[in-house]
C-alpha cells in the first residue's frame, strides 16, 4: 500500500471559511475520524494519527486558529460543534467516528449532545470531562495562565524567524526525546508572520465555555455508552500527576459510568496525539469505540 494522502479544503460556516486538513487512508474502505485538536493547537496535531493509515482522518483548523483565524464572530464550544456539523455535511461522507484532545474534548462533548446521530462512537482524550468549579476570587486568565503556561504565553510575542519560534518550544519539557520534524511542522504552521496563528479572544471566550463545570458536566452526562477518555498520565510540562489527577479520574468513573476510561502509558498532555505511541493508544481506542457500537 502506498500510505494515506494528505490535502486540505475549505468549508463555508458562519463568518467565513474553516480550513480542514484530511489524511485519506489507502484503504478506501477505512473508517473516517473527525478529529478536533486543543485550545491552542492545529490541525496538524493530528498528523500521527493519520500517518497510521488506519482512519481517513479530517482535522479542521478551528475557528481563531491556523488558516481558520480570520473567521468572523465569537468562538464557543457550541460555535465549534456547529463548524463541525458544517465540515460533515459537506463532505457528506460515511458517518464518522468522533475524537476531540484536550479542549477538543470538550468540543466533541457538547457535539454529541447536539448531534449524537451523527457520529458512530466518540473518544475523549485527556479533556472533554469536567474540571472542577474555579475557585472564589479566581478568574479564567489566572486559570488559563495555571493550566496551559508556556502556551498561552506566545500568544503576546513576537518571533522575528520560524526558527525562533522553534527555539522558544524547543525546552518544552513535554517534548524532550519527542522533538521530530512532525513536531516543527506543526508548530511552523501555527506561525503567521511574526506571530502566532492562534487568536488570544478566542482562547479566552473558549475556555470560559470549557471551565464552566456545570455546562461540562451536562454534556458529560449526555455521553452514550461506549464512550472512551484517554488519559495521559502526565501533564502539559511532562509533570507527573497528568491534566487529570488520579483523584479526579475515580470521580468521574463514578459520575459518568457510561464513559470508559483509560490511560496511556508512558505519554503526557501533548504526546497523547503528538507522538508516534500516543496516536497508537487513540486509534486503538476509536477501534475499541468503533467495535462496540458495531456489537
Amino acid at each position: 500500500m502506498s500510505g494515506p494522502s494528505y490535502d486540505v479544503f475549505d468549508v463555508p460556516v458562519t463568518g467565513g471559511d474553516l480550513r480542514v486538513g484530511r489524511w485519506t487512508a489507502s484503504d478506501p474502505q477505512a473508517p473516517v475520524v473527525l478529529a478536533v485538536h486543543g485550545v491552542t493547537a492545529n490541525h496538524l496535531a493530528w498528523q500521527f494519527l493519520g500517518a497510521l493509515d488506519r482512519f481517513t482522518v479530517l482535522a479542521p483548523d478551528l475557528r481563531g486558529r491556523g488558516r481558520s483565524g480570520p473567521l468572523v464572530g465569537a468562538s464557543s464550544m457550541e460555535q465549534h460543534a456547529d463548524d463541525l456539523l458544517a465540515v460533515l455535511d459537506h463532505v457528506d461522507g460515511p458517518m464518522p467516528l468522533l475524537v476531540g484532545h484536550s479542549m477538543g474534548g470538550f468540543v466533541a462533548s457538547a457535539f454529541v449532545a447536539r448531534n449524537a446521530e451523527r457520529v458512530t462512537g466518540t473518544v475523549l482524550v485527556d479533556g472533554g470531562l469536567p474540571f472542577p468549579p474555579l475557585p472564589e476570587g479566581v478568574t479564567t486568565d489566572q486559570a488559563l495562565n495555571a493550566t496551559i503556561g508556556p502556551a498561552a504565553q506566545r500568544l503576546t510575542m513576537t518571533f522575528p524567524t520560524p526558527a525562533d519560534y522553534l527555539d522558544f518550544w524547543r525546552p518544552h519539557p513535554a517534548f524532550a526525546g519527542h522533538w521530530t520534524r512532525e513536531i516543527e511542522a506543526y508548530l511552523t504552521y501555527d506561525l503567521e508572520g511574526t506571530r502566532s496563528s492562534v487568536s488570544l479572544d478566542a482562547v479566552r471566550e473558549d475556555s470560559e465555555g470549557l471551565l464552566d463545570a456545570v455546562r461540562t458536566g451536562r454534556w458529560a452526562q449526555a455521553l452514550p455508552p461506549g464512550t472512551a477518555f484517554l488519559r495521559a498520565p502526565r501533564g502539559m510540562l511532562d509533570d507527573p500527576g497528568g491534566f487529570y489527577p488520579g483523584d479526579l479520574v475515580d470521580q468521574h468513573r463514578s459520575r459518568f459510568p457510561q464513559v470508559d476510561v483509560r490511560d496511556v502509558p508512558g505519554t503526557n498532555h501533548y504526546t497523547i496525539v503528538m507522538s508516534e505511541a500516543g496516536a497508537v493508544g487513540v486509534a486503538d481506542g476509536l477501534d475499541r469505540v468503533r467495535a462496540a457500537s458495531a456489537g
